[in-house]
C-alpha cells in the first residue's frame, strides 16, 4: 500500500517524536516520491543557454593580475599595508604592497580592460562579463573549491552540474549529462567531492573523461566478447537488478547504477568518437594549439569540449592546474611566474573555443564561466618574494555567451584590491546567476533530503541581473 508523509502523520496524530521516523522513511523511498526521479525536465524562465561550460582556474587566479587593475598600487608599490583587513593564511607572512607586471590595455568597443596575460582572450572583450566584486567564505582551496562547486565549504552537498542535471535532465542519450576533465598534474584539493552528487542519486554526478586515450578506462568491452553475447549479458544484469530494485525501493544507488550499464554500452561508440580529435583538420589543431606542447593539454580539452556540446551534453567542467602550490594557479613562492604560464597554456585554447562556438552557432545556447576558488592578495608574500597569499574578500570571475550582456564589468574592489566594496557578490550570488540563465529558478529548484527542501544557494542568493542580456 502506498503512504505519503502527511497520511502517516496522520495515522500517528502527528506526534512530535515520531518526526525523525517519517525523515528516515523518506530518505529510504517508503513513500510514494521516488528519491531517484529528476522533475520534470522543463524551465522556470525561456532558457538563455542549454549548456554551460564551468573553466575551473584551480588554485586561484590574482585579480589585480587579471581582470581588474589597480594602477593606485604602482604608486604605493613596495609599502607596508596598513588597512584594517586581516590578509594571510596559515600564518604566511605578509610582504608589501605590490604592483602588477602585467600591463592593463582597453580592448573592443567597450574598452574592458584585460591585462596582458590574454592577448587571445581580450579579442573577446565584447563578449565579456566581468565580475569584479565577487567573495567567498573561506581562505582554504579544499573548502573554497567545494564552495565554488557546490554552494558549501562542506563535503557531501551536490555540485552545480547536478543540479543542472537534475533540473533540466540529459539532453542525450549516449553521453553522460555532466562531464569533467582535470588536469594531468592532478585535480583539485578535495577530488571527486567537487563533482559530486551528494545526497541525490549517484546518476547527477559528474563522469570523468580523460582528453586522451580511451575517454573512460575500461570502456571498451573484452577481447573475444561479441555485441551479441554482451547485449545478452547486459539484458540479465538488467533483470536481476531490476528485481531487486522492486523490493527495495529507496535503493537510488541501485537505480543510479542500472542505469549507468545502459549508459556505458551506449558509450563505448558515442565517447570515443567524441574524443576522436583525428577528425578535426590541420588548421582547427593548429587554433586549438595541439601542436605546442604549452597549450596542447588544455587545447585538446577545449576542443573535446566543443564536441561534446554538438552532442548535447549539458555541463562541462574543465580545469586548469592539478596537485599543489605551483602546478596550480597558486602563485605563493612566485605569482609572476606561476600566471604566466598557467595563462599561457590557457588563454589560445579558451579564445578558440569561443571563435569555434561562434562559427558553429553554439554560442547562442553556451554559457562559458571563467574562475578559480577565490583571489589573490595585492600584497607579496614576505620580503623580497613576488608571490602573492589567498584573498576571499574580492575577486575576479568573466561570463560570456548565451543570455550573457558583455563588454562589461559589475562591481569594484577598493582602490588597492583586497575587498569587495560596490556591488559585493557572493558565491550563492554567482550560482543563482547561472541557474537563471539556464532558465531556472534558485529558489524552487530543490531536493527534499534531511527533512528539508534543499537548494545549490542555501538560503542565500540574489540574480545579478546586471549579467544578463
Amino acid at each position: 500500500m502506498a503512504h505519503t508523509r502527511r497520511e502517516l502523520l496522520w495515522n500517528m496524530g502527528a506526534r512530535f517524536p515520531m518526526l525523525p521516523l517519517v525523515d528516515l522513511l523518506s530518505r529510504d523511498g517508503f513513500f510514494t516520491r521516488r528519491l531517484d526521479a529528476a522533475p520534470a525536465a522543463r524551465t522556470h524562465f525561456p532558457a538563455k543557454a542549454k549548456h554551460c561550460v564551468f573553466l575551473f582556474m584551480n588554485g586561484a587566479p590574482s585579480q589585480v593580475d587579471t581582470f581588474d587593475p589597480k594602477p593606485v598600487l604602482d604608486r604605493f608599490h613596495g609599502t607596508p599595508y596598513k588597512g584594517d583587513l586581516a590578509v594571510g593564511s596559515n600564518g604566511r607572512p605578509v610582504g608589501y604592497l605590490m604592483k602588477s607586471p602585467f600591463e592593463f590595455k582597453r580592448h573592443g568597443q567597450s574598452g574592458l580592460e584585460i591585462s596582458s596575460l590574454f592577448p587571445h582572450t581580450a579579442k573577446f572583450a565584447d563578449d565579456l562579463c566581468v565580475i569584479r566584486s565577487l567573495y567567498t567564505d573561506t581562505a582554504a582551496h579544499a573548502s573554497g573549491c567545494l564552495q565554488m562547486n557546490t554552494g558549501s565549504v562542506l563535503i557531501g552537498k551536490p555540485s552545480l552540474g547536478s543540479w543542472l542535471s537534475y533540473g533540466l535532465g540529459s539532453a542525450n542519450e549516449s553521453l553522460p549529462s555532466y562531464v569533467v576533465m582535470i588536469d594531468p598534474r592532478g585535480g583539485p584539493i578535495g577530488s571527486a567531492s567537487n563533482w559530486t552528487a551528494g545526497f541525490m542519486p549517484a546518476a547527477f554526478q559528474g563522469t570523468l573523461f580523460r582528453p586522451a586515450g580511451a575517454p573512460l578506462l575500461d570502456l571498451k568491452p573484452p577481447e573475444g566478447v561479441s555485441g551479441a553475447q554482451q547485449r545478452q549479458s547486459l539484458d540479465l544484469l538488467d533483470t536481476l537488478n531490476r528485481g531487486h530494485l522492486a523490493s527495495h525501493g529507496g535503493e537510488g544507488e541501485l537505480q543510479a547504477r542500472i542505469q549507468s550499464y545502459e549508459l556505458a554500452y551506449r558509450m563505448q561508440t558515442a565517447a570515443a568518437d567524441a574524443v576522436d580529435l583525428e577528425k578535426e583538420d590541420a588548421k582547427t589543431r593548429a587554433m586549438y594549439g595541439l601542436d605546442n606542447k604549452l597549450t596542447a593539454d588544455f587545447g585538446r580539452k577545449c576542443l573535446v569540449t566543443r564536441r561534446l556540446l554538438e552532442r548535447g551534453v549539458r555541463y562541462i567542467q574543465l580545469y586548469s592546474g592539478g596537485g599543489h602550490i605551483e602546478d596550480t594557479w597558486d602563485g605563493h613562492n612566485d605569482c609572476i611566474t606561476n600566471h604566466r604560464t598557467h595563462a599561457g597554456e590557457t588563454d589560445q585554447p579558451i579564445a578558440a573555443l569561443m571563435a569555434d562556438l561562434k562559427r558553429t552557432g553554439l554560442w547562442d545556447e553556451t554559457l562559458l564561466v571563467w574562475g578559480g576558488e577565490f583571489g589573490r592578495t595585492p600584497t607579496s608574500e614576505g620580503v623580497n618574494k613576488p608571490g602573492r597569499d589567498h584573498d576571499w574578500h574580492g575577486f575576479s570571475m568573466w561570463l560570456a555567451g548565451a543570455g550573457v550582456r558583455g563588454g562589461q564589468a559589475i562591481g569594484a574592489t577598493d582602490e588597492l584590491g583586497f575587498r569587495a566594496v560596490e556591488e559585493p557578490w557572493h558565491v550563492s550570488d554567482l550560482h543563482a546567476t547561472i541557474l537563471r540563465l539556464m532558465g531556472l529558478d534558485h529558489t524552487r529548484l530543490t531536493y527534499f533530503y534531511s527533512g528539508l527542501n534543499q537548494r545549490l544557494t542555501g538560503v542565500r542568493g540574489n540574480v545579478i541581473e546586471k549579467v544578463l542580456a
